[in-house]
């Protein structure tokens, strides 16, 4: 009994004295630590030098002594450290990858070198991702894809270590070797295309990475016909060109091997649209129409066909009053087989907007949008949709208070929603045709931070539009007048407004809106088909001797008129290069790209 109690009693004297000595060592190493940040290496190798032995601080003294001592270019004592450490501790590579940075820092080259390469081909499988994650954490890129491409040949397995490659290629933007790893996984797991897409769309940036991408695809899909992923992929691809036609084809002829309903080719449909790329929606549309006439999607795509149609034609200039009575007829064909219902109120109104702003025949159009709204069962949005289209009619009419209350009754009813955001962005315009620009940026200010990324964009310009041009009193005197103008140019009246522009250019000489004088003057002669005019004031802003916020938009309508319009192609290649190299940051950088590739014969497939 009295042994037992003596050796506690002598265990907890023990304890009790090792207590001050682990709270000096840990002061001792907080100091070495302060020593080291300010540089003071001396001080600090002397109380590492003491604290190295203690075994339980081994792992975190380990690292800053040998810091210390390369600091210090003490390179026999760090190899010394290093070597004594390797044998400590053989079963970790790491620091037999430290003495190859020591031998780094001493200025052997020959030896690091012979080091690192002994390490690769000494390698044993379970000590691959440690020894890859050394060379990485000393920044040895090249050495870590090493050891993982070792760690493949050793398991002999062709997919070993693919996603540390392709983590690894990303960071260091080795783009082919992640197209490589990227399509592999994909070709051994389709079920991991949502990953390999991710990693592809994050580190590709040039236009040859997309290039080599495409023609590694094409290759794939060609050898792999049964694997849908590549398709999936090849799509992707176009969709990031903004080649949407491209992708179509593609769409088109997995659907036609999968039998799937048309879905990815009705997303398509929708992304061309929302791009301006008309006959890629109408071809899908129409593709959707002819294949699945029993489908899901058939009355959906009718009307998105029709509505495919109506924007090619109305951004064809001048436009044709024939085609546009034909997509009225193609309406009226859609009511008369599906009937007037809820699920037509969309088209009720389509044809209130064709009758209104291209035939001014506003009382019919007034008559189907009232037929549209008091729909029984209508969807609610395409009812406010409506009340906005009817509220610009009434603008057209020179009656903006009918205008503003049905702006307001949407964006009363449809609080923090795409259509009740569209209503204040309406209300905002409208006090800004009437002048009153400080209600106007009310509006505004509040539309910027809006979750639709085009009525944030639509309230930014318009904002800047404002703020630029109304820092003076006499600028607000021509802003105002400007503003007048824009309701002129929505309202059709485009010879009065062009007289109203061509007075202010006289009036206001230098004005901070010259610019976006000659850039509407020019919208005014392309919608009227006086492609030689239009280019003339666009050619004044892109020839201006200050780069102005339309210089980007001016010259790629410059391309876009001399490309579609006078027919001119090498004039148009000129400008869309003009365009990426004086603008790279522009929004229109991609089309641009894309068209200037289309004209200088690139192939697309």
């Amino acid at each position: 009994m009295l042994t037992k109690l003596y050796h506690t009693l002598l265990l907890s004297l023990l304890m009790l004295a090792a207590v001050p000595a682990a709270r000096a060592q840990h002061q001792d190493l907080e100091l070495a630590r302060q020593y080291l940040s300010q540089g003071d290496y001396k001080k600090a190798e002397s109380l590492y030098a003491k604290l190295i032995n203690e075994q339980r601080l081994f792992n975190v003294v380990y690292p800053d002594y040998l810091k210390v001592l390369l600091a210090q270019q003490n390179y026999k004592e760090a190899e010394k450290l290093v070597k004594k450490t390797s044998k400590r501790f053989p079963d970790n590579p790491g620091y037999e990858v430290d003495l190859g940075i020591v031998y780094q820092a001493a200025g052997n080259k020959a030896a690091a070198e012979k080091q690192f390469n002994n390490l690769i081909s000494g390698l044993k499988p379970e000590a691959v991702i440690t020894m890859a994650s050394a060379f990485i954490q000393n920044e040895l890129y090249d050495y870590a894809e090493k050891a993982y491409l070792r760690g493949r040949e050793l398991n002999n397995d062709p997919m070993a270590y693919n996603r540390s490659l392709i983590s690894l290629y990303m960071y260091r933007q080795k783009t082919e070797q992640l197209i490589f790893e990227a399509l592999n996984l994909v070709q051994a797991d389709e079920k991991e295309l949502g990953y390999a897409q991710n990693m592809l769309q994050n580190s590709m940036r040039e236009e040859e990475h997309f290039d080599a991408l495409e023609k590694e695809l094409i290759l794939k899909v060609q050898q792999n016909p049964d694997k849908l992923a590549f398709n999936e992929l090849l799509i992707w691809l176009y969709v990031q060109r903004r080649d949407f036609y491209s992708a179509l084809l593609q769409a088109r002829a997995v659907d036609k091997r999968t039998r799937s309903g048309g879905t990815r080719v009705m997303e398509l449909g929708a992304i061309s649209l929302k791009n301006n790329d008309y006959q890629g929606a109408i071809e899908a549309y129409e593709y959707i129409v002819q294949e699945y006439p029993e489908g899901p999607y058939y009355l959906v795509a009718r009307q998105r066909l029709i509505n495919a149609r109506e924007e090619q034609v109305q951004n064809t200039f001048p436009v044709s009053g024939e085609k546009i009575q034909a997509l009225l007829a193609d309406y009226d064909a859609l009511l008369s087989e599906v009937g007037r219902t809820s699920e037509t109120v969309e088209v009720l109104q389509h044809m209130a907007s064709l009758y209104a702003f291209q035939l001014d025949d506003k009382e019919k159009a007034i008559a189907l949008l009232q037929e549209a709204i008091s729909m029984p069962r209508a969807n609610s949005s395409l009812v406010a949709d409506s009340k906005l289209t009817l509220g610009d009619i009434y603008l057209l009419k020179g009656e903006p208070w009918e205008s503003t209350l049905l702006y307001s009754q949407v964006e009363k009813s449809h609080k923090e929603t795409p259509v009740g955001h569209e209503a204040k962005l309406r209300n905002a315009r409208l006090n800004y045709y009437k002048g009153d620009f400080e209600l106007a940026q009310a509006h505004l200010d509040i539309l910027k931070l809006a979750t639709s990324r085009e009525i944030a964009n639509d309230a930014m310009d318009l904002s800047l539009l404002i703020t630029d041009n109304t820092g003076l009193d006499t600028s607000t005197v021509a802003m105002e007048a400007y503003a007048a103008i824009d309701l002129l140019v929505f309202q059709n009246k485009l010879q009065e407004a062009q007289q109203a522009l061509d007075g202010m250019l006289q009036q206001f000489p230098g004005h901070s809106l010259t610019d976006e004088i000659y850039f509407q003057k020019a919208n005014i002669y392309e919608r009227t088909g006086d492609f030689e005019k239009a280019v003339e004031n666009l050619q004044k802003i892109v020839d201006g001797p200050k780069i102005d916020i339309l210089s980007d938009d001016a010259l790629y309508k410059l391309a876009f008129i001399y490309e579609e319009n006078l027919q001119d192609r090498e004039k148009a290649q000129q400008l869309y290069n003009d365009l990426l190299v004086k603008h790279q940051g522009s929004i229109f950088a991609a089309e641009a790209r894309k068209r200037f590739r289309k004209l200088r014969g690139d192939t697309v497939n």
